[in-house]
């Protein structure tokens, strides 16, 4: 047979089929494959900093893990999500589609949930007319840009949808986010941001030992 050798049993004299090495190494990269879809698909999945607009929580070159089953898993092809454990809450920094290309990953950190009112006074964000009070939150630019001009640092009141979040980077005025282009759909959200397994520094071109391994919050 093409996939498969004889061999005689020296101890019984008794012929016994053995798998060609070729048919069982494909067979394990098989499975493997099977198996990290699942993972990806309900599990994990790895995503990779490229920008500075939530610095200094994550920076350029910090490679994450992103869980993706604490808010559901998305069916292919549709909008439904199953298996899921609860809905994204204020604080969590979330992987998800950008809306103006899903092509394109975001990460930001969400600010408003379904029926919060966010507004924005002079860098001061506020979520039910209360601050929102974000430890990570850093201006690296003095100057307020009047809200006529841009929404960077003042807009709304915005109230969010339902079934939708708002988000903004921690980096306030890096950052390109719902201020601009309005809020991030369910759907859309890929997961919550996990913990860092690897950073490298491209200008230095040194590993960010101290990074690795830190749980993202």
């Amino acid at each position: 047979m093409a996939d498969q050798q004889i061999e005689i049993n020296p101890a019984t004299g008794e012929t016994v089929n053995k798998k060609h090495i070729v048919r069982e190494y494909a067979e394990s990269i098989i499975v493997a494959i099977i198996l990290a879809l699942i993972i990806r698909t309900f599990l994990v999945q790895a995503f990779k900093i490229p920008s500075g607009s939530m610095e200094d929580t994550l920076l350029i070159g910090d490679h994450l893990l992103v869980t993706k089953f604490l808010y559901g898993t998305k069916i292919p092809f549709t909008d439904k999500k199953i298996f899921k454990i609860r809905d994204p809450r204020q604080g969590d920094v979330v992987v998800f589609e950008y809306p103006e290309d899903p092509s394109k990953d975001f990460i930001k950190r969400v600010v408003g949930v379904p029926g919060d009112v966010v507004e924005g006074r002079d860098k001061k964000v506020f979520v039910n007319n209360k601050p929102f009070e974000n430890p990570h939150e850093i201006h690296k630019d003095k100057e307020i840009i009047p809200k006529a001009q841009n929404p960077r640092d003042t807009f709304g009141p915005i109230t969010v949808p339902v079934d939708s979040y708002f988000v903004m980077g921690d980096n306030r005025d890096r950052s390109y986010d719902s201020r601009f282009w309005g809020v991030v759909k369910s759907p859309a959200i890929r997961g919550k941001a996990l913990i860092k397994y690897w950073s490298w520094d491209s200008e230095k071109f040194t590993v960010r030992f101290k990074n690795i391994g830190r749980l993202i919050d």
